[in-house]
């Protein structure tokens, strides 16, 4: 990690403490192993956090996610505000579209199953790990992956329009996310960018939270859920996946995402009680398919 070394070579000497442990911790897990960690802890993130819509709204709940995701973070990493112009406009274009990603999917809950907005979404991650390329074989896997979404929608009758389109604008969000995590950890050390970053979601998020839910977002049982849905849905994924992003390529990383779709429904079989037909399995697994089929058939420069 070449970045590192560079800046903590401005600093002189290495920082210590709870920072320092996180750091080597993260660093120690390997990357598939990462990103697998990050899927089931956003997805019961996810699940949690759809519980508390009845009570804050969706918009609510994740102005009570970031908020406190970013307090932990920029907490634990005290990261520098001095940072050059391209490392600034990174982290700003990382913020929001962390930000806006966020107030989509979970509108998008609000209106479809968990397994279904997810599924949906990945759209998004699928994009980034097959763009670029011309072999026919990508192309396949592309035109599996597009039949399952469609599959999925035509699937069941009670599937809103609305959930549906915010659920594919979060995936493009998610696609961008990635392009930009990558390039957050070239620029940055750690966990700073994504401290500032969350920050920057946080700004982005809150101010739409408090005016949709007002008062209700204060109440200590509301705000003790926000402070576990920020750990799960935000702290501890974005931190894994933000390492992973460091030791391999985009490409890879959207690829290894493959399992989110099936762990979501799983989680909304299991947590929110939330079931599928029967040819919404076979959609998921479509697309699911397409993301194994990818990683078995990519280049070996791309591996």
């Amino acid at each position: 990690m070449a970045t590192m070394h560079v800046d903590r070579a401005g600093r002189g000497l290495p920082r210590f403490g709870f920072a320092a442990l996180a750091g080597r911790t993260l660093g120690a897990i390997p990357p598939p192993a990462q990103v697998l960690f990050g899927i089931l802890s956003v997805q019961v993130g996810a699940a949690v956090a759809k519980q508390l819509f009845g009570a804050v709204g969706s918009v609510g709940t994740v102005a009570l996610r970031i908020f406190f995701a970013a307090a932990v973070l920029l907490l634990i990493w005290r990261p520098s505000l001095r940072m050059d112009r391209r490392t600034w406009s990174v982290v700003l274009g990382f913020g929001v579209v962390l930000g806006v990603m966020n107030l989509c999917f979970y509108l998008a809950l609000s209106h479809i199953p968990l397994g279904v907005a997810v599924t949906i979404e990945f759209i998004g991650p699928l994009t980034v790990a097959l763009i670029g390329s011309r072999r026919l074989v990508d192309g396949l896997w592309v035109l599996l992956a597009a039949g399952g979404v469609v599959l999925l929608t035509e699937g069941r009758g009670d599937l809103h329009l609305v959930g549906i389109l915010l659920a594919l604008a979060a995936g493009a969000c998610w696609g961008l996310y990635i392009l930009l995590g990558g390039a957050l950890g070239r620029h940055t050390s750690e966990g700073t960018g994504l401290a500032v970053g969350m920050g920057v979601a946080a700004l982005v998020t809150v101010p739409f939270g408090v005016i949709n839910s007002g008062t209700a977002l204060f109440s200590p049982s509301i705000l003790i859920l926000g402070a576990l849905v920020a750990l799960l849905s935000s702290v501890v994924p974005y931190s894994l996946e933000l390492e992973a992003l460091r030791r391999i390529p985009p490409r890879v990383f959207g690829i290894l995402m493959s399992m989110e779709p099936a762990v979501a429904a799983v989680v909304g079989l299991f947590v929110l009680h939330e079931n599928l037909g029967v040819w919404q399995w076979v959609a998921i697994l479509c697309v699911v398919g397409a993301s194994v089929g990818a990683t078995r058939t990519a280049k070996p420069r791309d591996k």
